[in-house]
């Protein structure tokens, strides 16, 4: 392997292991400008770690993105309920600024098992949309349509990747700041590796499914087929109000909403995914609804800890301005390949300038 070639291949995957614990921990202003780097470094092994082993196991498998996603979700309950552990710990944000978050928190006590349904929708959904699918679907959209789908890593480096995270894991876990002292109880942790072995499951069942509707697809149609993929708006605008919608209403009643938006979400996007015509831009278009959504609400939150008035202003100005940078760059990288494509097919076959095959 050359040296080009192996920094092709490497390129992708530093951006992704850098991207994902910025897109979790920054992008919706928990942390100041001067704070950002340390928080990318220290946090890089675990989240970007995780972002990199599921996207190189949902490639290498082709899992697809419903793969990503449950997997994601399985990051999420691992995340919070056995490494810092945030899910089963009422105290948890108790020295942050968020304190004031515990009581509506405690109004959805799952009974029995001592965890508010409440963060647990905000601790996983969070870790689905912002760390893994929104630092995936943005470092894609910036590589060709052959690399996106593609593995990046060799087995070394998928084997570097699974170290990296489970030594950041372990990190936090071990550290003071990470489980703040906390230790959840064995039924607790029983249920979070059960529920995260669930989600790896569902998962790698989609291998088996995904072999079916590759088989189903070559049958002749008995109609007019399907309609054609919706404008990337549409996908955009579902997980938009998703994101938001599942943060609206307190208790209980505002799990059930959020519980049945991420239902109609998942169901709509699998379908309309299946249509011809989806693509990189509507894949783009979801994957970073939630982390534009994030970054404009970094005006009305604080950060974890103190700081100035300014240095919050300057904090979330920058959140916007990269998330802007970053959208519209990998808009800009997909559309200008998409049309691209579009003038190669245009050319008539033996025509100078139609690309060789």
């Amino acid at each position: 392997m050359t040296t080009e070639t192996l920094r092709r291949r490497l390129a992708p995957a530093v951006a992704l292991l850098l991207l994902a614990p910025w897109t979790a921990e920054c992008s919706w202003g928990g942390f100041t400008l001067t704070g950002m780097p340390f928080v990318v470094l220290v946090l890089a092994p675990m989240y970007g770690g995780a972002a990199l082993l599921i996207r190189e196991t949902a490639r290498r498998l082709g899992l697809g993105w419903p793969g990503i996603v449950l997997l994601a979700a399985a990051f999420g309950v691992v995340q919070a309920g056995l490494v810092d552990q945030s899910l089963f710990n009422p105290g948890f944000l108790d020295d942050t600024q968020f304190a004031d978050t515990r009581s509506a928190a405690e109004a959805t006590l799952v009974p029995g098992l001592g965890f508010s349904a409440r963060q647990a929708v905000d601790y996983v959904g969070n870790h689905v949309a912002l760390t893994i699918c929104a630092s995936i679907a943005l470092v894609e959209s910036y590589l060709g349509a052959g690399r996106r789908s593609r593995p990046w890593l060799g087995r070394p480096g998928l084997v570097a990747a699974a170290l990296l995270w489970l030594g950041g894991s372990l990190l936090v876990f071990a550290d003071d700041g990470g489980r703040k002292g906390f230790l959840a109880a064995p039924l607790q942790l029983a249920f979070a590796t059960g529920l995260a072995l669930a989600l790896v499951t569902a998962a790698l069942l989609r291998r088996r499914y995904a072999g079916r509707r590759h088989a189903d697809a070559g049958r002749p149609p008995t109609d007019a087929g399907p309609p054609a993929a919706p404008h990337p708006v549409w996908p955009a605008l579902v997980v938009l109000v998703t994101y938001v919608g599942a943060g609206i209403v307190p208790g209980w009643p505002g799990v059930g909403l959020a519980a049945a938006l991420a239902a109609v979400t998942a169901v709509l996007l699998t379908r309309w995914s299946r249509r011809p015509g989806w693509g990189q831009r509507q894949v783009l278009a979801a994957g970073s609804a939630s982390l534009v959504v994030a970054a404009a609400f970094a005006y009305d939150g604080p950060t974890y800890s103190p700081a100035s008035p300014a240095a919050a202003l300057v904090g979330d100005v920058a959140v916007s301005a990269i998330v802007l940078l970053l959208v519209g760059g990998a808009w800009w990288r997909v559309s200008g390949r998409a049309a691209r494509d579009r003038r190669r097919a245009a050319v008539p076959a033996g025509h100078p300038a139609s690309p060789p095959a």
